[in-house]
């Protein structure tokens, strides 16, 4: 039987984009399977409304409101976010994990902070090191080339430190500090020589190359209304730049409103021999086959598929025989961190509303000791209060309008994140008796922190705290005495984990599963460790380089 495709690739977001680029590139006739609806690119934003041209000033009606992280989301990007009461999932007694989705084309690509910072060399060492999880069957410098790739083609603003905890990459020119952040930095290195503050590493194009122009993306106008959508493609998404190439090529198939239910699996060939699909609108089930499977649809969506795909060969999911799918959840350990305030430099303010911040690279158990393994990295950012601090002001009248006018005094705010071990307790399963309105299994998540994570966010606080007061930052508090709960970070890893050993993982180097050949899964999911850095990059490296490899694999007959 002749297969409908070479390639199909399940997810459409960060990692699925890239498989389709790299994969289309390669000649290969490749399907994108996305579960959410069409989205298309710039006509389906907002970033060009006014307020006044938003429903109710950009206000949601109660009975309409969804909530993501805590937060009741705009009009202007609630169409981004899912309801939640339509797509459930269950989580153990006293174990709170919070999963944040976005189904749309896309995906998470529209939506994510673009924050954009390699792995280093320790961290890919890390698990084998400290007894921790798997050993990486990967290290630094085989990724190293495909970071060159990814940043090269996405564009990623930032500064060169020569950290060996934060490797350098391929930058298009920083954006700028302002003058207080400035002042913080140098008084950090002054206090604390071997911590540092730089700008952060962005995936907003602020010098667009020849590439990137001929995609129709253009620089960063600081407008910093990101999470409506970008139409001059300024920041990196699957829409504005990896799906556009992989179109260009001839070769890209993409269909909408398509729930990955299962991966097929061929027991006379060993192989999947493709993807089974249930239609959102009609409920209608279809298979659509491929030669070659990849999945990236988030680390718990494409954990879900696998564990869905049960047969006789598979008992528990495709390609378990090590009883590893589903386990080693991991999220950043977030919710840490300090704010305050700094009196004075109110004649000095800055341009544009830069949708970046800055960054503190890690340094314990780099240049500094602790009481626990691994370690933790903070974002933030400095800036001059606006009219809505009124909300929380006294006054009434003229008065409190007039002063409001005035841009008010200079705050800081620190957001530690943290790394979590990899615990295979933690993990995600089938529920046993209920199903979603598709009749598709429930999700189970049973994840909690353990001992290592906690105590390193109590220490992230303190630091925080030091931090800001040895800079001569005043009022200066903690954001909270314990962190979120899992998955508030929005960085979900693990559950089909690389590694040396089949029996005790589920992906080996390239990212292919030990047991199914011709299946890849490049997303959050095949992380065997999570580092502390943001993760979207090393997702993107890592697909870019599988794809490339599969590609290979299957030219020369291998799979």
């Amino acid at each position: 039987m002749t297969a409908d495709f070479d390639a199909i690739v399940v997810g459409s977001g960060m990692s699925g984009g890239w498989a389709a680029k790299e994969l289309a590139e390669r000649g290969l006739k490749t399907l994108v399977i996305e579960r959410g609806r069409h989205i298309e690119h710039g006509t389906d934003y907002t970033d060009f409304k006014a307020p006044w041209e938003l429903p109710n000033l950009d206000a949601v009606p109660e009975r309409e409101q969804v909530h993501y992280g805590g937060r009741v989301i705009a009009a202007s990007t609630a169409h981004f976010r899912i309801k939640e009461d339509d797509h459930p999932y269950s989580v153990a007694e006293g174990k709170p994990f919070r999963w944040f989705r976005g189904y749309h084309l896309g995906g998470r690509s529209l939506m994510w902070a673009r924050q954009s910072y390699r792995m280093s060399e320790m961290d890919f060492e890390a698990n084998k090191k400290d007894g921790h999880g798997n050993d990486w069957p990967i290290r630094y410098a085989d990724l190293a080339p495909w970071y060159d790739h990814v940043e090269r083609f996405a564009g990623i603003s930032g500064q060169a430190e020569g950290l060996p905890q934060l490797p350098d990459g391929q930058f298009q020119p920083p954006m700028e500090l302002n003058c207080v952040e400035e002042i913080f930095r140098d008084r950090l290195h002054e206090t604390f020589p071997t911590r540092r503050l730089t700008i952060g590493r962005c995936a907003h194009l602020t010098a667009p190359t020849a590439e990137q122009q001929a995609l129709g993306r253009g620089p960063c106008q600081s407008r910093s209304l990101c999470s409506r959508g970008c139409s001059y493609g300024a920041y990196f998404s699957s829409l504005s730049a990896t799906l556009p190439a992989a179109r260009k090529t001839g070769n890209l198939t993409i269909v909408t409103d398509e729930i990955g239910h299962s991966v097929v699996y061929d027991v006379a060939t060993g192989k999947a021999s493709g993807v089974r699909v249930v239609d959102a609108i009609t409920r209608e089930h279809r298979v659509y086959t491929g030669r070659i499977i990849f999945l990236c649809a988030s680390a718990i969506g494409s954990a879900h598929i696998m564990l869905n795909s049960r047969s006789e060969r598979f008992p528990t999911g495709i390609a378990n025989s090590s009883d590893m799918l589903g386990r080693n959840l991991m999220d950043h350990v977030s919710g840490l961190g300090a704010g305050g305030y700094m009196p004075g430099y109110t004649d000095q303010y800055y341009k544009g509303r830069r949708p970046n911040g800055f960054y503190i690279p890690r340094f314990r158990n780099v240049t500094e000791d602790a009481d626990f393994v691994r370690g933790y990295g903070f974002q933030g950012g400095a800036s001059r209060g606006d009219w809505r601090r009124g909300g929380g002001q006294a006054g009434i009248g003229a008065a409190l309008k007039q002063d409001l006018r005035k841009p008010g005094g200079w705050s800081v705010w620190l957001a530690g994140f943290g790394e979590m071990l990899p615990n295979p307790d933690n993990r995600v399963t089938l529920h046993p008796t209920k199903v979603d309105k598709w009749g598709i299994p429930l999700l189970h998540i049973d994840c909690a922190y353990g001992k290592n994570d906690l105590k390193m966010a109590r220490q992230a606080n303190r630091d925080a705290v030091e931090m800001l007061q040895a800079a001569g930052f005043q009022g200066v508090n903690e954001r909270k005495a314990e962190p979120d709960e899992p998955g508030r970070a929005i960085h979900e890893m693990g559950t089909v984990g690389m590694g040396r050993d089949p029996g005790t993982s589920v992906l080996n180097g390239f990212n292919q599963a030990h047991d199914v050949p011709n299946l890849f899964v490049t997303d959050g999911a095949c992380m065997a460790s999570t580092a502390c850095q943001n993760p979207s990059l090393t997702y993107m490296a890592i697909s870019a380089r599988a794809a490339h490899y599969a590609a290979e694999f299957l030219k020369e007959g291998k799979i």
